[in-house]
């Protein structure tokens, strides 16, 4: 005899379409892991969600009518409570037994279990399996209270309401329907002012019947979309519009392909339950504005698919995805045409007029543009911006880079002009795109029109970096302004609570450092930052400069650990705060290399033993005396390091940071003979402390490119 299914569907007025496929995921995943709790699913049952803009729904296989009964043993009291000294139940054991349902005769039942360092009495009963319409009743309350509702509205019931009581409810949406079926039969559970039935109603205008009776639960999706013209899964229905982009950019031809965005195909599966593709276009003269401006304007406020030809320019041809499917789609090409020409004209309006000013003119007003009320304007961040972008040219001009200053300070003035723009002000997405474009216009070169639209990269994780140097400077100035300020003033991250995207900018820094391998100081880079905020913060800024340092290094500890290097990997690496963020990488490398070699274990442990001989003796001067040295074990350990520790520092100069450690694995041998046969605090004190000066020596050599003693077990 089969299970068999339960459906259970929510039927409510247009859901937010952002938050569709979260609210359809959470109702039928609360909805089966509280039944299974229950008991009341099987090993083999499933669950498949159902999300459509109009409907949450859930279909759960192999649901059973009565969960089996199960044996429930319950913790009573510590023995010295329950009996007395005779073994006699005492009033508070017979009280909790009251409580249960259960006589004095069931105290010789009485379970005596260890429970910590004392025995305790344990009760053990059967327990009635739930029945589906109690089991059912409890997930749906659960289901629902545990909705991720973006933002609940209230709303009041219709008159005819079947559930006394009811006035008014609080939910995502007003919800119309409720259906429970168990195979072919209702479960009559209850919601939202609702009873459960087995009706439901498909597409507002292509349905064939406005009310569709299901006959059984698992014909759920089948009959909604015979009847009722639904694709109901979100899946499915995503699955069918991405198709349907793709064939018909095959149609149009030339290599015609629609822009990838799956956040815009998640939204338009969430406001359509029936999608048809449609090619439309538009005049060709619009594609004189850049088409950043006409995707954004496509994609953000028509939810249109744009279409790129094989370069990836854009097309004056763009696809909609419609929910209803006429015979005759024209007049419904026509009004999306329409309708996306006015927004189309006002991009190239603004373009147009933007133009007219030159960046450079603009850069006055940004003094009236208030950026944070204790740092002050957008005007003077941009000085501060200036500053410290020329401040980093001339770092990277000493190791080589020439004529970057001049440029750098171009481009860090007019970074924020196109703040003020009338494209910009429409789209603020578009800021520091368009001031590329301008910058172009006002023929300021190709370096800073591409730094000017570059130096907000990365944008966010996997984003590309600056495609030149001069934008690297920019963006590094302008990151590292924004962390230094904030935490000048002590505006920090705190939880899930990061407004200036300080965790963002962070990265931002040290993928440029790492990736790019740049010659800088992350502790160099800092303080010309703190300089530039001399006179914005009252207090001193070494705490917050020392706090910022570890933050940085906190975020690069995470990104690495992201990447696959273990914790105690990075830990040896960053305990160093190694300065040149682009050595990071093959520093992790060749700690990975090492720890496995058969030395690495010893090694580790020696260096751990090192460093608290070290700490206990404090100040250690490093020179060590030969004629102290009287130990055969200390005599081989000095000679092995003579012979070994020069290469693996030259090695260690020269960047082969493998290299270097592989070298000073051969100090294994001589390092295990003075740890067995040499006493390292004697009596003595000048053979004390020349012992701890070859020890300090020995710490120093071998922890260049990581801190070895983080590796030890």
């Amino acid at each position: 005899m089969t299970t068999p299914h339960l459906l259970v569907e929510l039927f409510v007025e247009e859901l937010p379409p952002k938050a569709l496929q979260k609210l359809g995921d959470a109702f039928a995943g609360v909805l089966f892991e509280q039944l299974k709790l229950q008991g009341l699913t099987l090993a083999t049952s499933d669950y498949t969600a159902y999300a459509s803009p109009r409907r949450l729904a859930v279909l759960i296989s192999n649901v059973q009518a009565k969960a089996a009964n199960r044996e429930l043993e319950q913790k009573l009291m510590p023995v010295s409570v329950g009996l007395d000294a005779k073994g006699e139940a005492t009033p508070a054991l017979l009280k909790k037994l009251n409580a249960l349902g259960a006589g004095p005769e069931t105290v010789a039942q009485l379970q005596r279990k260890p429970d910590g360092k004392a025995e305790a009495l344990f009760y053990k009963s059967m327990v009635n399996g739930a029945d589906l319409l109690d089991g059912l009743q409890r997930a749906l309350d659960e289901a629902i209270a545990k909705l991720p509702i973006p933002k609940v509205m209230s709303y009041q019931l219709a008159q005819d309401c079947e559930l006394p009581g009811w006035s008014s409810v609080n939910f995502v949406r007003p919800a119309h329907g409720l259906v429970a079926l168990h195979g072919e039969a209702v479960i009559p559970v209850k919601a939202l002012g609702l009873r459960a039935g087995r009706e439901t109603r498909g597409h507002r205008f292509e349905a064939q019947k406005e009310v569709i009776s299901l006959a059984h639960a698992q014909d759920y999706a089948t009959q909604l979309a015979s009847q009722g013209a639904v694709i109901a899964s979100f899946t499915e229905r995503r699955a069918a519009i991405a198709q349907q982009l793709h064939a018909a950019a095959l149609g149009v031809g030339g290599g015609a392909r629609p822009i990838e965005d799956a956040a815009l195909l998640d939204e338009v599966t969430a406001l359509v339950e029936r999608p048809n593709v449609l090619i439309c276009s538009f005049e060709k003269e619009f594609l004189a504005v850049p088409q950043e401006c006409l995707i954004l304007t496509m994609k953000a406020n028509q939810k249109y698919f744009p279409l790129l030809d094989a370069q990836g320019k854009l097309t004056h041809q763009f696809l909609v995805v419609s929910n209803i499917q006429p015979a005759d789609a024209s007049a419904v090409i026509q009004g999306n045409e329409r309708v996306v020409r006015p927004r189309l004209a006002d991009a190239k309006f603004f373009f147009d007029q933007d133009r007219k000013k030159s960046l450079a003119s603009r850069v006055e007003g940004l003094a009236k543009v208030v950026y944070h009320n204790k740092l002050g304007t957008q005007g003077e961040r941009t000085e501060r911006v200036r500053m410290l972008a020329r401040g980093i040219a001339g770092l990277l001009e000493h190791s080589g880079h020439k004529d970057l200053t001049q440029a750098a300070d171009t481009a860090a003035q007019l970074a924020k002009t196109d703040l003020l723009t009338d494209m910009v002000g429409e789209f603020p997405e578009l800021q520091g795109i368009m001031g590329g474009y301008y910058a172009r216009h006002d023929d300021l070169g190709e370096d800073i029109a591409q730094a000017i639209e570059d130096h907000y990269k990365p944008r966010f994780a996997g984003d590309e970096l600056p495609r030149n140097l001069v934008g690297t400077v920019v963006a590094l100035a302008d990151k590292l302004e924004t962390l230094a300020g904030m935490f000048g003033i002590g505006n920090l991250p705190s939880g899930d609570k990061d407004p200036f995207a300080l965790r963002r900018h962070a990265l931002g820094v040290i993928r440029m450092l790492s990736e790019q391998s740049l010659p800088l100081n992350v502790s160099d880079l800092l303080a010309l930052a703190f300089e530039t905020l001399a006179g914005k913060l009252s207090q001193d800024t070494q705490a917050a400069r020392e706090a910022l340092l570890a933050f940085v290094f906190d975020r690069l500890a995470g990104s690495l650990r992201e990447q696959g290097f273990s914790a105690q990997e990075v830990e040896a690496v960053l305990s160093l705060r190694p300065e040149r963020l682009g050595e990071v990488r093959r520093r992790l490398e060749a700690v990975r290399v090492f720890a496995q070699l058969p030395e690495a274990a010893a090694l580790a442990a020696a260096n751990k033993r090192i460093s608290n001989i070290l700490k206990k003796a404090q100040e250690v001067d490093p020179h060590v005396s030969e004629v102290l040295l009287q130990e055969p074990a200390e005599k081989n350990l000095f000679a092995a390091m003579q012979a070994t520790t020069p290469k693996a520092q030259q090695q260690w100069m020269q960047g082969d940071y493998t290299a270097s450690l592989q070298t000073l694995a051969a100090l294994r041998a001589p390092v295990d003979a003075f740890f067995e046969d040499v006493m390292v605090n004697a009596e003595q004190l000048d053979l004390r402390l020349n012992r701890q000066g070859l020890l300090k020596q020995l710490h120093v050599a071998m922890n260049r490119v990581a801190d070895l003693s983080r590796l030890a077990a």
